[in-house]
């Protein structure tokens, strides 16, 4: 990409894919490789939060009160971000949308630009072998270093390879039975997101479970073609 998309013409893709599914990863990646500005739900609404606009004071109100922040608000925070200057090469939002009526919501803001969604990329995994991947995780609690019980087992038991520390860290939530669960209602929610955009004929689907770079190598195949 050369950089001299209007706002008009900047490609809008979707990283779908269940917690674990490498989503993060590769859409930095992509960032990486195409220019493109990875939006995540989260990331977007601490900063409008942080910078104090309109629409970050209505969701910094909604979740100081403990409720969720509704779809018009993330919609209105995501309009503003649109707008800025680095995302006329392109963006990768992650996480969002999550429901069809989302989908929808996204749709009618970017027809207010002349722009579409150019291509949702589902990332696909087998989920007896996600509950594998996600609860045996670990790391290590004094420099981070990442293992698995599986397949990245220290070399001495509960002592870490990089720097000798005994401290190891679990996630609370990374286990099978929760795992399990997160993977159920992501495709419970995701399923007709996926119907969505294969009836829009911007759905494509990438195996997920092989190596970063393979997965990496296939996605780009699709980004090219997406946003060339």
């Amino acid at each position: 990409m050369d950089g001299a998309n209007t706002p008009a013409t900047a490609p809008v893709l979707i990283l779908l894919g269940p917690p674990g599914a490498g989503k993060g990863t590769q859409a930095r990646i992509l960032e990486d490789r195409f220019g493109l500005v990875q939006l995540s739900t989260g990331d977007l609404l601490r900063a409008a939060v942080a910078a104090g606009t309109d629409a970050g004071k209505r969701a910094k109100a909604v979740m100081e009160a403990g409720d969720l922040v509704s779809d018009d608000i993330v919609i209105a925070i995501l309009r503003d971000r649109l707008a800025e200057a680095d995302c006329a090469k392109g963006v990768i939002l992650d996480g969002f949308p999550r429901t069809t009526v989302q989908a929808e919501a996204l749709d009618a803001l970017l027809a207010e630009s002349g722009q579409q969604i150019n291509a949702a990329i589902s990332l696909e995994v087998n989920d007896a072998e996600m509950v594998t991947r996600i609860s045996g995780r670990f790391t290590c609690g004094t420099c981070g270093e990442g293992y698995h019980d599986t397949f990245k087992a220290p070399a001495k038991t509960e002592t870490c390879d990089k720097c000798g520390g005994t401290d190891m860290k679990r996630r609370a939530d990374d286990n099978a039975e929760t795992v399990a669960s997160r993977l159920e209602a992501y495709h419970a929610q995701t399923a007709p997101l996926i119907t969505y955009y294969d009836e829009k004929g911007a759905l494509h689907g990438i195996p997920a479970m092989g190596a970063i770079d393979e997965i990496s190598a296939d996605l780009a195949k699709v980004v090219s073609k997406a946003t060339g």
